[in-house]
């Protein structure tokens, strides 16, 4: 007989079913799961000591030369900040990656981490153009805030902390606290599992972003804690001499971002429609 009469079966198959999209599903999250994503992302730092290193030591130069800009020039210091913001993401990719492979059982790679984001360039841009964006306004809004409270011209860098630090500018010290808060929440909620949910998924920047403000919509009280331990941290970090803290804390957030991302969301494929 004919192999070429009877076509195998499964080709016919493959070409006829198009693969079924999976569903994104948000998942219950507790209070005390933060600190579960922590504890996961400690162990994956411990599994991959160099690569954690090698970003901790990014992560603490931006910081050092953050430090040295404000201290110096502080006219500058936005202009670094949104480097940072643009510098940053891609680091932080990194890390998930690293997390993601030790997930999977694949060996650690350096380099492997150093590259996941070169096939999805497109979409990182994309979010981090949004990021910087609100950044950019974030800093306009603090500079009007400025402009309202101090109207002899804007301060130099001792007069700033001078001015934060001064319970009788209780005013401006509530006033920019507060728009500090709203472009902080925003950005986290833009953010929080949105470039990890773009590494696993591959999924556009606009999807992810949405996805993630669902996150911080749906599940407040986790998020709400997540948000506040990640600031605790960096300030622990920072509050160190030179911010050396940082050489641990940067990567360990990191990896724990990734469990948050995991422990946010699964991935489900819809049952198929019952017949008419």
């Amino acid at each position: 007989m004919n192999a070429s009469a009877h076509p195998p079966e499964s080709s016919t198959e493959a070409l006829a079913t198009p693969p079924v999209p999976q569903v994104r599903v948000l998942q219950p999250l507790r209070l005390s799961d933060p600190v579960r994503w922590l504890r996961a992302g400690w162990h994956d730092l411990m599994a991959a000591r160099g690569i954690a290193l090698f970003y901790g030591i990014c992560f603490w130069l931006m910081a050092v030369v953050l430090g040295a800009v404000f201290r110096n020039l502080p006219q500058y210091t936005m202009s670094f900040v949104s480097g940072c913001f643009l510098v940053g993401p891609f680091l932080a990719m990194g890390l998930y990656e690293s997390s993601r492979r030790r997930e999977q059982g694949l060996p650690q790679s350096l380099g492997a981490s150093l590259t996941c984001w070169d096939s999805h360039l497109g979409s990182m841009g994309m979010l981090v153009l949004v990021v910087m964006l609100l950044e950019l306004l974030w800093g306009r809004a603090s500079l009007v805030v400025f402009a309202v409270f101090f109207n002899t011209g804007m301060p130099s860098t001792a007069g700033v902390l001078k001015a934060v630090f001064n319970p009788q500018n209780w005013q401006f010290i509530a006033v920019y606290t507060v728009v500090g808060g709203v472009f902080a929440g925003l950005v986290f909620s833009t953010c929080v599992v949105s470039i990890p949910m773009i590494l696993d998924r591959d999924t556009d920047a606009i999807t992810a972003g949405i996805a993630s403000i669902q996150v911080v919509a749906g599940r407040t009280g986790p998020m709400l804690v997540w948000g506040a331990l990640i600031v605790l941290l960096v300030l622990g970090a920072m509050l160190l001499p030179w911010a050396l803290g940082l050489l641990v804390v940067g990567p360990w957030l990191g990896h724990a971002s990734w469990h948050a991302y995991r422990g946010s969301f699964a991935w489900e494929t819809p049952a198929p429609a019952a017949p008419a």
